[in-house]
């Protein structure tokens, strides 16, 4: 795999198929972990850090075991199993070097367990449920993960300054809170919706 299609992959995961305002994954940690900039960073990072440790195992267990032995079918529980041990591996780390952003993360933190986005980049580098037909190499999907990651945290982190912006706007009674925050990611997912005319990266 050429340095080529590495970038092709990198400008796809961050904004043609952005993995929140494209694949519309990890809307839960997405909604809940974006009211303040500080936590939104905090856990971006946790979460290209926990893509890209489990596109490398979970990339060489389904080369190495799953596929060799014919067992994909447990390909879910395996990666499951992955990125449980990862985000326990985060979690301890968080709680030791860092009380106040773990404190912080509270529940959406052990929620990237189940966080679809990470599984989501597992599966699409096994080459599961992957509408452009890629089928990534070992580089290729380190590259994956990385860059859904930073994909994840971009849009987490934009999401999380306009959000702090809205608390000072004058925001209709109905709409305050979450509502005007679903309105607001729509309009984020249709900006992106743009880049989705670069064919040639998909």
């Amino acid at each position: 795999m050429d340095v080529v299609n590495l970038i092709q992959i990198s400008i796809g995961a961050i904004f043609i198929n952005n993995f929140v305002l494209s694949r519309f994954l990890g809307l839960c940690p997405f909604f809940g972990v974006s009211k303040k900039l500080s936590s939104a960073i905090g856990m971006g990072m946790a979460v290209i850090f926990v893509m890209t440790v489990a596109s490398m195992i979970t990339w060489i267990i389904n080369i190495s075991v799953l596929i060799p032995y014919e067992v994909g079918y447990l390909r879910t529980i395996v990666f499951i199993l992955v990125i449980a041990s990862l985000v326990q591996l985060v979690e301890m780390a968080l709680q030791k070097f860092s009380p106040v952003l773990y404190e912080a993360l509270g529940i959406y933190l052990p929620l990237i367990t189940t966080n679809c986005a990470i599984m989501g980049v597992a599966l699409l580098n096994a080459g599961i449920n992957d509408f452009t037909g890629s089928n990534y190499t070992f580089i290729g999907s380190i590259v994956n993960g990385i860059m859904s990651g930073i994909g994840f945290t971009l849009a987490l982190v934009l999401m999380a300054g306009i959000r702090e912006k809205l608390e000072l706007a004058s925001v209709p009674r109905p709409l305050e809170g979450l509502p005007i925050s679903f309105i607001t990611a729509g309009l984020m997912a249709i900006g992106f919706l743009g880049f989705s005319g670069l064919n040639f990266l998909r």
